[in-house]
């Protein structure tokens, strides 16, 4: 698995934007140079049409508009296709508005190379990525596939690194770093 101080690898996939009909509407290709100069929460979820993927969803969309204004650009992503995501923000109320992408890494390459591919399930192990705007990783956050994350100690970690000063444990924005 890519860790810390890695290079964030190489991708294009589809993501789906919206739940628009018009599927012209609702797709868009992404890749590294998309959202250049930001930084980037990746976090990848087992599947599309689950029960604790679309808590997750939900509470990073919930956060945000305090993501963007840190400069960073949210992208969830499963093994999933553009068109099970869309079908998928078509279904669930809480998912329709998404404000952020929905990567569809069906050739599992993306997965693969980051090393959070599940070979037993075939599908993205439960990982979050914090990467800096030139590329490298800086945080790595992986959980069981029964599990959920906490989207609001992701965003903690971003404004520690934010600060690129000394953080000490639980710091919060604004507190005195070391």
């Amino acid at each position: 698995m890519l860790g810390v101080g890695d290079k964030f690898p190489s991708f294009k996939v589809k993501a789906t934007v919206s739940s628009e009909k018009d599927l012209n509407k609702a797709f868009i290709d992404v890749d590294n140079s998309t959202y250049k100069g930001k930084w980037l929460i990746f976090f990848f979820y087992p599947k599309d049409f689950t029960f604790v993927c679309p808590t997750e969803l939900k509470g990073f969309a919930n956060l945000n508009k305090e993501f963007q204004d840190r400069n960073a650009q949210v992208l969830s992503g499963s093994t999933d296709s553009e068109f099970v995501h869309h079908a998928w923000r078509r279904y669930e109320k809480d998912l329709q508005e998404l404000p952020f992408p929905m990567l569809a890494d069906i050739k599992r390459e993306l997965t693969a190379s980051l090393g959070i591919l599940d070979m037993k399930e075939g599908v993205a192990q439960r990982a979050t990525y914090i990467v800096d705007p030139q590329g490298v990783i800086r945080f790595v956050y992986v959980t069981d596939l029964s599990v959920g994350r906490n989207p609001q100690e992701v965003l903690r970690i971003l404004d520690a690194l934010q600060t690129g000063a000394l953080c000490p444990c639980d710091w919060k924005q604004g507190e005195q770093t070391l």
